[in-house]
This record gives C-alpha cells, structure tokens and sequence, in this order.
C-alpha cells in the first residue's frame, strides 16, 4: 500500500481501550476514516466541543517520556505508537476521537494499533499521495550527545537505522535498521517501550508513569535490589508493591525480550510515529545516535521545513510546452527589445507564475557590465522577475492590453549567486496576499540549474493607462 500514488484512509472503524502510560487514565480510542488531505486528526470527545488536534509537528507541546499533541486548552498525550501504525499501515488520513487526555498505552507497543487497523481494512482515495524526497543531507545534533541524519536513498522507501547506548551495563550498545515500512509490522511494531528501575521513582515523582507496570513496558534493572528499595519505589508509584523480581541484575518482567534487541528497534518506532508529524511519506534514509523524543521532534521540525521549501519549489524542467510563448508574452507585456526579458511562461495558477529567461551573450547590457566578465545586472534579474509578476497581474482583468503594472515597492532584495551567458533563470513568483483595489504584492525567487540566485517581495499596482482601440 506505501508503493501507491493514492491516499487511503480506514474502510471501516478501530475500537481499542485502555489505560494512559503517564496519566493512568482509562481512555477509548476510535480510529475511523478522514477526508482527503486532512491528515490525521485527534478529537477529544470528552472536552466541550470535541476540540480537534492536528497531528503536526507544529502543534507538538510536550516530550518528556513521549509526543504531546495540544491545540488551544486541549491535548492528547502519548500519540507516537498509534501514529507509527498509522504511518506504517499506508493510511494517509483518519479520525482519532479520544475521550481522554492519552492515548491507552495496551502493551506498550504499537502491534495493537496496527492488527486494529489491519482489521478494519483500507480504502483509496482521490488525492494524490503526498510524499518527500530527500535530494540532500539534513542533520541535527543535540548538546546532549543524539545525532540524527536523513540521507537521499535509490528508490521510493523509508529506512531507518537506530544506535542506541545508555552506558548501561544490562542494556549495551544496541543497534536497530528498517529497510522498508512493509517490514515494520512484523519486525518493530511489537516492540514495547522500556524504562531503568532507577528512573522509575524520579518519572513518579514528575507526574509521569501513573499508568506504567511490567504489562505494558520494559523494565531493566541494572544491578540487584533488596525487597525494601522496592517497596520505596513501589511507594513512590503509589502502590503497595511492584510487580515483578529485581534480585538479579536484567529484565524483571516475567517473559523475555521478544527480541534481543527489542529497545532499540522501541526507539526506532518511535521516531516513525515522530516522524508521522510531519504529514508526508518520506522517502530518505534516517541514522540516529540515541534518539529521543525531543530530538525526533526538533528532527521533523527540520524536515517539515524542508518540505515547505522543496514543494514551494518550481518545475524546473524547461524542455516541456510553454503556457504562453514570447508572442503571447509581446501580446499582454508593453515592453519591447531591448527591455523584455521574459521568454517563456511555464506554468501559472491563481496564485502563482513560472517564467524563463534565456541568457545569452548577445544581450546588449553584456558590453558593459562586465567587459571580459559578463554578468547579469541584479536590477535586471530583479526587472524580468517583475515582468513575471507583471503577466500574473495582467491576466486578472479582462483586456490585459489596455494596462500596465507599475512598481510600488521592492523589499528584501537579495543576490545569491552570479549569472552568466548560457543560463536559464527559472522565475517563480508566488502572492503574498490576494489582490485587492489593484494591488499585487509577490513574493520571487530566481534559479539557475535548481539553484537560488536572487530573491524579492515586490508591489506593484495595475494601471488601466491606454485606451481600447475603439475608443481611439
């Protein structure tokens, strides 16, 4: 279902029930089908309103110990393991109605959700998938000692590879790789989320764990302890005693890791639940060094940047048909030689425009600016990509020819790189409010082979100045 070109969200519905990890408040889930586009959201059933929370990067508030997710007075704690699943089961779109503060946390891991979702099934939809490809290196590293890099990679997946290291003597150095979410039910899904018996008493003392118990994580002691240390954490999680034996160093759950790397295939499913906040499929290889939650949330705060600029980003292929050729361009603009600079119009919608610029050593300004080193002036990089702007302007009213665009204002003018003869400048230029009594204001940028070289936020104002023909 990941290899599809079309959104899908739940055929049917997910019920599934139980208590929160850090709240320990009991909660049902509901988890049914989305509108196209809407990504996934969370309704808080329980709250007046049932205020809704987008699950985005955006609205993320809280990651001690797990992702919180608030809009406004509303939050839902605990969201990565029903996100994981989400993600890793193809679905683009859904509906979490929740009524109560956290997400239950089952067995601690994200196997419940998925067999949920399996069961209840999948459908597509009309609306295009929406992915991410990475094309180059995005890095963070953290004060504290995490490394996360996502890496371009052959072909249309994610993989994920996870160091884990806590200088614990029980845990160790552990390692962790996905080479593809169709892998990820099988091989991550069911992997529980896992806590130090040293931590547990300093997590209570926070307000965290109230839900937690040896059902529903991991939990490692380091070294043995007596029965009257455990009775004092024991206290701490206000209860009477702790389940499980901790007299010899290791696991004190009564079974067995269900792998023997099974904490660190945990992290990596929670940076697949992180990084389901983003609101993309992304196709690019992660490497992370001691993840966190923290880290993987300011990781895909960083790629949801990425992402706004890459989809910002024109068509720059220019060997394709033109919307409007220099005939139509000479048709529409007053300019003429030696002061058109505009060749071609790629593409335009209601609230954008793509031109091209041919650079050749026979523009007249290359006699004097430079001679032996010619450069394109950056007033007139800035004056074609204006001309741009000017044919989205004039194609708003109905007898383009009668009017010009005159220039109001110019701001944040910048030069990236030089341009030269052999260029094409590719101009995009995009509205930055609707146009309102005559006023475009627009936001250009300029490329070269993919590569920004100029940028400006231009105003200008649509003047009716010539008289139609046959009132001449």
């Amino acid at each position: 279902m990941i290899s599809s070109d079309r959104q899908h969200t739940l055929a049917g519905e997910a019920s599934l029930e139980g208590i929160g990890l850090h709240t320990g408040e009991h909660a049902q889930l509901r988890i049914s089908a989305g509108e196209p586009n809407s990504g996934y959201v969370f309704v808080r059933t329980d709250l007046e309103g049932s205020p809704e929370i987008q699950a985005h990067v955006s609205n993320v508030s809280e990651t001690r110990r797990g992702t919180t997710l608030q809009s406004g007075e509303a939050q839902v704690h605990t969201t990565e393991h029903v996100l994981a699943a989400l993600y890793a089961s193809g679905i683009d779109n859904a509906r979490l109605e929740l009524n109560g503060p956290e997400v239950p946390i089952l067995d601690g891991s994200a196997l419940p959700f998925m067999e949920a979702i399996t069961q209840a099934g999948s459908t597509e939809q009309q609306a295009p998938r929406r992915y991410f490809k990475v094309r180059k290196n995005i890095s963070r590293r953290g004060d504290d000692g995490v490394e996360m890099l996502i890496v371009p990679v052959e072909g249309d997946v994610l993989k994920v590879t996870v160091m884990v290291d806590y200088n614990s003597p029980v845990l160790g150095t552990q390692h962790a790789r996905l080479e593809d979410l169709s892998s990820f039910q099988d091989e991550f899904a069911g992997c529980r989320t896992f806590v130090f018996l040293k931590e547990v008493a300093s997590l209570a003392e926070q307000g965290l764990i109230k839900g937690g118990d040896i059902d529903n994580a991991v939990v490692l002691a380091e070294r043995a302890y007596d029965s009257s240390e455990l009775e004092e954490i024991a206290k701490a999680l206000g209860r009477k005693e702790l389940s499980g034996s901790a007299e010899h160093p290791g696991v004190i759950n009564p079974s067995d890791l269900r792998f023997p790397n099974e904490p660190a295939r945990h992290k990596l499913l929670d940076i697949v639940g992180d990084l389901a906040l983003t609101g993309r499929f992304i196709h690019g290889h992660v490497l992370a060094a001691r993840p966190g939650h923290a880290a993987n949330v300011a990781f895909a705060q960083d790629l949801a940047m990425a992402i706004q600029d890459q989809e910002d980003l024109p068509d720059f292929r220019t060997d394709r048909p033109s919307l409007m050729d220099i005939n139509d361009i000479s048709a529409m603009l007053p300019h003429r030689y030696p002061f058109l600079l505009v060749d071609r119009i790629m593409d335009m919608d209601d609230r954008s425009i793509t031109g091209v610029k041919n650079v050749t050593m026979n523009e007249p300004f290359f006699q004097g600016h430079f001679p032996n080193n010619p450069v394109m002036p950056g007033v007139l990089q800035v004056e074609a990509m204006a001309q741009v702007g000017g044919i989205f302007a004039l194609s708003t009213v109905e007898d383009p020819e009668n009017y010009s665009t005159y220039f109001m204002k110019i701001d944040g003018v910048k030069f990236k790189q030089k341009v030269l003869p052999g260029d094409t400048v590719v101009f995009h230029l995009t509205l930055i409010s609707p146009i309102r009594r005559g006023l475009v204001n627009m936001k250009g940028r300029a490329f070269v082979r993919g590569e920004l070289v100029s940028e400006a936020e231009m105003l200008a104002q649509i003047v009716r100045d010539r008289a139609p023909k046959s009132e001449a």
